[in-house]
């Protein structure tokens, strides 16, 4: 099923996630749910969404940095590069933007590699490292798992938000 995505302004965002005990049938139509409302985002497309995106505050997300979709479940860091950014990444704007908040991004900075321990659908133990745009991905769900948003990390970072409008970056005033 196609659920809706919740908005920033919703405050159950805000709530940590529980993690799931068992992978159950629940579990499964959670998994499917997320899968069938992420391809269904056209306007802006989406590459990664959370459980609490949909309302169910599990420590649930999937991943789309290319045509698969990876589902984690669970997930913890248990290591993070030591060398935060490159010379050549800290000089790059890279826009962050969530589907919670369609249309608006950010230049966020974070760590180019993580190793992260979680299930897999099927209740897998893994243990994988993640490089580039998928640790970055990786890094927002987790924190959507822990009621925080990418406009609390732009914050965090002192850098702005912006909208993208017509073809064109527009700074806009964020307000939390």
């Amino acid at each position: 099923m196609i659920r809706q995505v919740l908005k920033t302004t919703e405050p159950r965002l805000r709530d940590k996630s529980k993690p799931v005990k068992k992978i159950d049938k629940k579990i499964k139509l959670l998994v499917r749910d997320l899968k069938n409302t992420l391809s269904a985002q056209s306007n802006p497309e989406g590459i990664g969404l959370a459980a609490p995106q949909i309302g169910k505050n599990l420590k649930v997300f999937i991943i789309k940095p290319a045509k698969d979709i990876k589902t984690i479940i669970n997930p913890k860091i248990v290591e993070i590069s030591a060398k935060k950014f490159s010379k050549k990444k800290k000089k790059e704007k890279i826009m962050e933007g969530c589907l919670s908040l369609p249309h608006f991004y950010g230049p966020l900075k974070r760590p180019p590699k993580i190793k992260i321990e979680y299930l897999d659908e099927d209740g897998n133990k893994k243990i994988d490292t993640f490089e580039g745009l998928e640790a970055q991905i990786i890094q927002h769900e987790i924190d959507h798992l822990e009621g925080v948003l990418f406009i609390d990390r732009l914050l965090e970072q002192k850098e702005k938000l912006y909208e993208y409008v017509d073809g064109e970056w527009e700074e806009v005033d964020l307000i939390i």
